[in-house]
């Protein structure tokens, strides 16, 4: 039996937007006790050419409220892309869980053959649901969600596998 879009897709970006909003308590509880000014550490990078932790964190949340939002066939919310604090990022990472999990299961039938179009840069790219969701909407999500994790690793919140996966 195949695996449904929705139970690929949804419970994914839940479970891991959720180990986000926890990295991002731990970051908050870091700066509190290291007196980092956390817009700092939102401003905080890999490496000059990447994105810092804001916006890898936005992309993220993009990535997946836009996944579930083209795949149900439904409007993609428009988040503003202004949180500069930690606190910020929770309400974008908390608003994000709140639109996937509105999505009805049932509005996934039929998304893994629906054409998908999307503008990247001066691009349009052009896929089926299925291809979207594998190819394309869940690498660019680990990407990013990854790369929030390295950055606060990095600065030192003392962050690990078990946080990065949602574990307990």
């Amino acid at each position: 039996m195949a695996i449904s879009m929705y139970r690929a897709s949804i419970p994914v970006f839940v479970q891991y937007l959720n180990a986000l909003s926890a990295i991002l308590t731990k970051a908050g509880d870091y700066c509190a006790a290291k007196k980092v000014d956390p817009a700092v550490l939102a401003a905080t990078r890999l490496t000059p050419d990447m994105f810092a932790l804001a916006r890898q964190v936005q992309i993220a949340t993009d990535h997946a409220k836009g996944a579930a939002a083209r795949l149900s066939g439904t409007e993609v919310p428009s988040f503003t892309d202004t949180e500069t604090t930690l606190e910020a990022l929770q309400a974008r990472v908390a608003k994000t869980l709140d639109f996937i999990q509105s999505v009805k299961p049932e509005a996934f039938e039929g998304s893994d053959d629906k054409d998908i179009e999307l503008k990247a840069g001066p691009q349009v790219l052009h896929f089926k649901g299925e291809a979207y969701l594998t190819t394309f909407a869940l690498p660019n999500f680990f990407f990013h969600l990854t790369t929030a994790y390295a950055i606060l690793r990095q600065a030192g919140v003392e962050v690990g596998k078990k946080d990065f996966l949602g574990m307990k």
